[in-house]
Formats: structure tokens, C-alpha cells, sequence
């Protein structure tokens, strides 16, 4: 126990980062997570506005491991259903270990506004544990997004998550993760997509971020980005065939080390 507790609080900007957010699939972590205007079903975790661009019903399956310790490990899933009107999306994810653990389940709904703006909303229960005999914490958190395509070519997103403030104890007015995101990303070719962002968590300073997605061949798919405060560089690749993709990828900090991903993502035809 004193071993995991120490542990704990040497990450502690990581299990920080942890309360209540973490990027999800494998496409996202590869490019730097620079993901606010990627209109996948991964959106769900990312950008809940950019959702409205999809078309198919779709869902996938995420997993990372931070650092190749055990105890930092997280998971993550989604479902999408594109609607008459909209697309109605359900999601969740759980991160750490019996000592500390946080779980996110959520459901949203994205539209488009026109043919250049879309926007989405979501609801999330949100717990944290820690440590067998401390209890649990649970709260309701809200996010929203917009998408812009301004171009074709040229998107812009912007996406708040927990936008109340909402307390995680009274004990020194700790709250959740309050997380403001502004990215972009233009398609120079039909292979080429290139996305920057920045981030502001209201406890850490500003993060920017830059990845990239180049199309080898028809079906397969190398990614790679770059982020700051902490600076992590990461990479990956993606294969897709029928209506399953396979993405796999890890992302390196300079201290402490190595962070495999992978996903598996189905969309149907």
C-alpha cells in the first residue's frame, strides 16, 4: 500500500490529469492528441460537436498503458447512432487501479446547425476511488463542442469539459478536471491531414499540440505528433479493412518513459 501511495504521488500530475479526462483511441494519442476537429466516433471523448459529421453507426474499443506501469492503465469505450436528425452517443472509460481508480460513463447528442457548424452536448457520472477503506467520490459533469468547417479543407474546433466546476471534495475546494480545448486541421491532399491544439487545464499551464496523419496506401494509415508541458512525442499507425480498423501507436516522455496504445474501431457500411 505505501509502495502504490508513493507511487501515486510521484505521478501525481498524471493521476491529476486523470480526474474526470483522458484522450481516448489510438488515431488521437498517435497524433499528439491534437483530436478536437477529427470527426470519428472517438469524438465522443474529444469533441462531442465534431459527432454531428457522422454518418454511420459506429463504435470502437480503446486501450492505453501509461508508461508501462500497471497501475496507470486505461480503457475506454463508445457507441454512435446517427439519427434523422443528429447522432445520439454513449461512452465511458476507467483509468488506474484498486488503490486509485476513476470511472467516466457518459451520454451525448451532437447536430449540425448549418452546413458549416455543428455542436454537441454531453451529461457524464463521473467517481473516484482511492485506496480501499477511503470510499468513493461521484458527481455530474457537462461538456460541449463546436465544430467549424470552415473550408472543405480547413475545420476549427473548440470543446469545454466540465464546464460547472464541479467539486470532487470540500477538502480544499478540489474540483475535476476543468479542460478548454482550441484546435484546427487542414487536409493538404487527399493523404495529407495536418491538426494543432491547445489545451488549457485550469490547473496546469496552457499545452499546445501538433500531429499528423499521412495515407500510405488506400487502407493504410502512419500518424505522428507532438506535445508540450510535459513534452511527449508520439507516433503510430492504422490499418483498415471492411468496416474494422485496427490502430496501434505509443507516445514517449522524455523521463518516464514509454505509452503503448491501441484501439479497434467498427463502423458499418
Amino acid at each position: 500500500m505505501l509502495k502504490a501511495i508513493t507511487g501515486l504521488l510521484l505521478l501525481a500530475p498524471f493521476t491529476l490529469f486523470a480526474q474526470g479526462w483522458l484522450p481516448m483511441g489510438a488515431r488521437s494519442n498517435s497524433m499528439g492528441n491534437a483530436s478536437s476537429t477529427l470527426t470519428d466516433v472517438w469524438a465522443f471523448h474529444h469533441n462531442p460537436g465534431a459527432l454531428a459529421e457522422l454518418e454511420k453507426q459506429a463504435a470502437g474499443l480503446s486501450y492505453e498503458n501509461r508508461f508501462l506501469l500497471k497501475e496507470l492503465q486505461s480503457q475506454g469505450l463508445v457507441f454512435a447512432q446517427p439519427l434523422k436528425k443528429g447522432v445520439l452517443s454513449i461512452g465511458a472509460q476507467t483509468y488506474g487501479f484498486k488503490t486509485y481508480r476513476t470511472n467516466r460513463i457518459g451520454a451525448g447528442y451532437s447536430m449540425k446547425l448549418s452546413e458549416k457548424f455543428s455542436a454537441g452536448v454531453q451529461l457524464n457520472y463521473q467517481n473516484i476511488r482511492f485506496a480501499e477503506n477511503y470510499g468513493s467520490k461521484g458527481t455530474v459533469t457537462a461538456e460541449a463542442g463546436i465544430l467549424a468547417k470552415i473550408t472543405e479543407k480547413w475545420s476549427i474546433g473548440v470543446s469545454a469539459f466540465n464546464i460547472g466546476r464541479n467539486k470532487l471534495d470540500d477538502f480544499q475546494d478540489d474540483r475535476y478536471t476543468t479542460l478548454m480545448r482550441l484546435g484546427t486541421s487542414y487536409a493538404v491532399s487527399k493523404k495529407v491531414l495536418i491538426a494543432a491544439e491547445v489545451e488549457k487545464n485550469v490547473d496546469f499551464p496552457l499545452r499546445a499540440k501538433v500531429g499528423i496523419e499521412y495515407q500510405l496506401i488506400e487502407q493504410f494509415y502512419i500518424r505522428g505528433g507532438f506535445a508540450t508541458e510535459p513534452i511527449e512525442a508520439s507516433f503510430g499507425f492504422g490499418y483498415k479493412f471492411s468496416v474494422f480498423q485496427l490502430d496501434f501507436g505509443s507516445a514517449y516522455h522524455q523521463q518516464l518513459g514509454w505509452s503503448p496504445h491501441f484501439s479497434f474501431t467498427y463502423q458499418h457500411k
